[in-house]
């Protein structure tokens, strides 16, 4: 059994303030959106950036265990944001896990502290290689979302219990630079940790992308892709369709399903004969203030059209 016991070690937890992300990590799907064990992610190429993710016998990291990232940046930012000295060439965090279980709604339970641990075991296993750049560099070879942790505890005298007093995890370099030189870091809806991972990404899209517009385009399979979703194309218009009609299905933010063909300049020109294939369809993403009654009467140039990839730099191939 492991408990936990708040000592005099030098935490940088408790969380003070909202939880906040890279956008660079919000916009494209470096994570497993299943709980079940994924050795490889598809590649993700979209002509500009490429991503591949590959794990061992543990499995690719997954959403799950992108909260223990999210959690850790939101540690970084915070102390930036109240001005704390940050030490030179240390990318180390240290938090206790009670305070982690807390920022994301998890019970402190002998399973949670379990899942913590195999969670930083993924994290440190996984393999990255892409060619979007970091604080103005890029790693020619894979890394690893952490470089290393340590997980303090004391045993009791009986051997029986063991008390966890902390947790230190090191960053890997390109995960650091982006979210301490970027300076692309967004702040999350307090309910992000209540949503099921597809809707978690599409959150994450939404949130890195309408910025102060009243929102923006996406062809549904570049959405698919970007997601990270192995659904095919018809499952995935079928979930989205179900969360159109969702009016809290994403905080902050509403999607719409549209047909380009029924959305030409022309409002009164009849619509064209045929059915719109699947990969036709546009999805838009609006902020919940902007009446939906408007944003139908808005130019569909109003809304820009995006791939994700203006967002980043790239390394030349």
């Amino acid at each position: 059994m492991t408990t936990q016991l708040a000592l005099s070690l030098v935490f940088d937890s408790p969380l003070v303030g909202k939880v906040s992300n890279d956008r660079t990590n919000m916009v494209f799907p470096f994570f497993a959106l299943t709980k079940e064990r994924v050795t490889e992610l598809p590649a993700y190429d979209d002509g500009t950036v490429r991503i591949e993710v590959r794990g061992t016998e543990l499995g690719v990291a997954t959403m799950w265990d992108k909260r223990l990232l999210i959690y850790i940046a939101s540690l970084i930012q915070g102390k930036v944001n109240r001005g704390e000295l940050i030490e030179t060439g240390s990318r180390r965090v240290t938090f206790t896990a009670h305070d982690f279980f807390r920022v994301n709604d998890t019970s402190p339970n002998e399973g949670a502290y379990d899942r913590l641990l195999e969670g930083l075991k993924r994290l440190k296993s996984t393999t990255v290689f892409t060619n979007i750049e970091t604080g103005g560099e890029g790693e020619d070879s894979a890394f690893s979302w952490v470089s290393d942790y340590k997980l303090s505890y004391r045993r009791s005298e009986d051997g029986k219990t063991k008390t966890l007093k902390g947790i230190s995890v090191e960053l890997c370099p390109w995960l650091w630079r982006a979210i301490m030189r970027d300076n692309r870091m967004l702040t999350y809806h307090a309910d992000f940790f209540r949503l099921g991972p597809i809707e978690q990404r599409l959150y994450e899209i939404a949130r890195a992308h309408c910025g102060n517009q009243p929102g923006f385009r996406i062809n549904i399979e570049k959405l698919r892709r970007k997601v990270g979703t192995q659904q095919e194309l018809k499952h995935f218009k079928a979930l989205l369709v179900k969360l159109t009609k969702q009016k809290d299905a994403l905080p902050e933010y509403r999607l719409a399903l549209v047909d380009p063909r029924s959305r030409g300049a022309d409002r009164k020109a009849p619509r064209q004969p045929g059915r719109t294939p699947l990969k036709g369809y546009m999805v838009w993403f609006f902020r919940d203030d902007q009446p939906w009654t408007e944003m139908m009467k808005t130019p569909i140039d109003g809304y820009p059209e995006i791939d994700g990839s203006e967002l980043v730099t790239v390394g030349e191939a």
